[in-house]
């Protein structure tokens, strides 16, 4: 009788020492099953495949009370935003540069089109005064012209003010951070005091001398440096 007890002791010790190699190859499987159903999806359906990771994650009792699937925005445009963005682009680079044409200001003023937007970079001197942020007369038919242009598109614009590394110390404007910033805040504030568009397409950036377009070892170079831009982009 006792022999008998102790030979059914060892084997109930065995089954419940083996048990944990039983679950863990179970979930196994289930780990490769999820796997090659992923990679069997030559097109993915995002409604299937999110609802085959929420049946997974139910069935194998993932997070139960923690965090739950959520769809989030797309990481790129669609094709067809990225097409009329490109588009939109090149009409509004075509318009001004046969506008800028007609003037004497085309060697004050770049436009530089890209896959990412169109920048319109200006000499500080076309808009302003040495050490000043107040916009110059001669200069807003130009900023009246873009700003027509930018009434007509629903993409956001960012105004960027550049300066060269000469430091300034001035009452109003204690570094080149502070004229940087008030340049792209007074042209921004042109924009809209001037044109029907609403504040929240446009943003004002201080850039001060740290993103320089060419080195500052000579005043040609500096010259470069000192500029505003007018940048349309996608806005992602």
């Amino acid at each position: 009788m006792t022999m008998k007890r102790y030979a059914d002791n060892q084997n109930f010790n065995g089954i419940a020492g083996n048990g944990w190699q039983v679950i863990y190859t179970g979930f196994v499987l289930i780990l490769v099953t999820f796997f090659i159903m992923l990679s069997s999806f030559a097109t993915p359906d995002k409604i299937k495949v999110r609802q085959f990771v929420e049946a997974f994650t139910n069935a194998v009792g993932i997070l139960p009370e923690g965090d739950t699937l959520s769809e989030g925005a797309p990481l790129t445009p669609a094709k067809s935003d990225i097409r009329r963005f490109n588009n939109e682009m090149r009409r509004i680079h075509a318009t001004l540069t046969e506008w800028i044409a007609t003037r004497e200001i085309g060697k004050n003023l770049e436009l530089v089109l890209t896959d990412q937007g169109l920048t319109l970079r200006f000499d500080d001197s076309l808009l302003f005064d040495v050490g000043s942020a107040a916009l110059s007369m001669k200069t807003l038919p130009l900023l009246d012209k873009i700003g027509q242009v930018i009434e007509q598109t629903d993409y956001p614009v960012r105004i960027e003010g550049h300066t060269d590394n000469v430091p300034i110390n001035t009452r109003r404007y204690p570094s080149n951070w502070e004229l940087s910033t008030a340049r792209a805040v007074n042209v921004l504030r042109y924009f809209i005091k001037s044109r029907n568009i609403s504040a929240q397409q446009l943003t004002a950036v201080g850039c001060g001398p740290f993103k320089p377009l060419m080195t500052n070892d000579a005043w040609q170079k500096r010259a470069k440096n000192r500029r505003v831009e007018i940048i349309f982009h996608h806005g992602e």
